[in-house]
């Protein structure tokens, strides 16, 4: 087996972590032996200018160049003969991207998203799992493909959880405004996204919890923060359960036996992180072995994405191919298979050389084992 530089490969990034995105999969591309093009956000424009200066100044043009540009430099880019594309984004584009790449028979990975579930067993230690799960939703204002997007919790634990969230994040965040420990959203229309999110739940019966410790003004704030806002009594019938949410809004839903919560996760697509918390381990088998998921993190959050041993990405709808560490070589590696002919005669020996007789009708057999 020899694994062998596919050529050039081609890196679409997104604007939630315009650096990460750009250099972790192009340090496999990079290592298994190819040249790269990459094209980060437009939504970014100075860290994609910033990347794209520093580039072209350690790097020649034909090893790794930096394209910039909007919607149609992208498109362009997502439709040039590669030899393999990357890209990490949302789903729907993730769809675009791979139709684009399919004219061109381009193989793709693609590390996309989708609402990733959070199961706290009634083993969990529940404030422990509430702080954490706190900080990786407002960690980037939520705006991370592999966001805990929404709980599962045991019907008669809900009270406690909620009320560990809101004390958790308030320690965290006791303001939010003027803190710049707190992103915020990364434009208008994603903000606007959200607070639709938020009042169709309200609409058709959700209780809505706005974790705002210091009662700031967010509607006069003349900008995009969002404070974590809690969503109780959430169905299928809300926008925020049909979309990934990609924000600091957590939905909460509940669960009488843990079989209810696997069936709803198993009930919808294949999510980018699956969470588990408790300290049952016949519990945790059951929930690991029953669903399927990109990754999972067992008692925290978006944490499996830190270990460069494990291989990170989607499945189905949350993504196809793997990346960081061995698998990222091997991701954007050719693995070409050779093979040596000893001098023994292997085709006489089988059976396989005309003129056929009782040699190849022996070897039949025993292939039939008659």
């Amino acid at each position: 087996m020899r694994y062998q530089p596919k050529g050039v490969v081609g890196i679409m990034a997104p604007w939630n972590f315009p650096v990460g995105m750009v250099m972790t999969p192009l340090a496999c591309v990079l290592a298994a032996g190819n040249r790269a093009m990459c094209k980060p956000s437009e939504f970014t424009e100075r860290t994609s200018d910033l990347l794209a200066d520093l580039i072209a100044r350690y790097f020649a043009p034909e090893e790794v160049t930096v394209v910039t540009g909007g919607v149609e430099v992208g498109q362009a880019f997502a439709a040039l003969p590669f030899d393999h594309l990357m890209f990490t984004g949302a789903t729907s584009i993730g769809r675009h991207v791979m139709r684009a790449a399919a004219d061109n028979l381009v193989p793709v990975t693609l590390e996309l998203g989708g609402k990733s579930p959070t199961i706290l067993g009634r083993s969990a230690d529940v404030e422990k799992a509430a702080g954490r799960i706190a900080l990786g939703k407002m960690m980037n204002a939520g705006q991370i493909c592999l966001a805990p997007d929404y709980l599962l919790v045991p019907k008669e634990a809900e009270p406690a959880v909620v009320s560990a969230l809101v004390s958790q994040a308030s320690a965290m965040y006791p303001r939010l405004l003027s803190n710049d420990d707190y992103a915020s959203v990364i434009n208008a229309r994603h903000r606007d996204r959200l607070s639709a999110h938020v009042e169709d739940a309200r609409a058709k019966g959700a209780e809505v919890i706005e974790v705002n410790p210091a009662g700031e003004d967010f509607a006069s704030s003349n900008g995009n923060k969002m404070p974590l806002t809690i969503l109780r009594g959430v169905n299928d019938g809300m926008t925020v359960m049909q979309e990934e949410i990609f924000g600091p809004v957590l939905p909460i839903m509940t669960y009488g036996a843990i079989d209810e919560a696997i069936d709803y996760v198993n009930a919808h697509d294949r999510p980018l992180g699956l969470y588990y918390f408790g300290r049952d381990r016949a519990e945790e088998e059951r929930v690991l072995s029953r669903t399927i998921s990109g990754g999972v993190t067992v008692n925290d959050v978006i944490m499996h994405i830190s270990n460069d041993d494990l291989p990170f990405g989607g499945i189905g709808p949350s993504g196809m191919g793997h990346y960081h560490g061995i698998e990222g070589f091997r991701e954007f590696s050719h693995a070409r298979a050779v093979f040596r002919q000893t001098g023994i005669d292997v085709a006489g020996l089988a059976g396989l050389r005309p003129p056929y007789g009782k040699a190849t009708a022996a070897q039949l057999r025993r292939e039939l084992g008659k």
